[in-house]
């Protein structure tokens, strides 16, 4: 499971994410870390910058990205639900 969040500041964009990985990707970013001699942190900003300068962002090719992230729609569909049903949070109240 991927979980991105943005820390909000009043009138900018995010500029600062915490990404969580599963097991396998983690595993394998602290491998690559250790054999480079790098801060896994400062490798997945890199890893991460490169693929976001790499990115087609043509409404087409951001439409196949999101469908290929597995349970992407239907993690939509549950926010979708949980909003409805009123079990959310406001920005406003973090």
């Amino acid at each position: 499971m991927y979980y991105c969040v943005g820390d909000l500041m009043a009138d900018q964009r995010p500029n600062r994410f915490n990404v969580l990985l599963d097991d396998e990707h983690a595993a394998k970013l602290y491998s690559i870390a250790d054999r480079t001699y790098v801060n896994a942190g400062t490798l997945a900003r890199s890893l991460l910058s490169t693929a976001l300068d790499q990115a087609d962002p043509a409404p087409e090719n951001v439409t196949a990205l999101l469908d290929s992230i597995p349970g992407a729609y239907e993690s939509a569909v549950e926010g979708r639900r949980a909003l409805r049903a009123g079990r959310v949070v406001r920005l406003e109240d973090f």
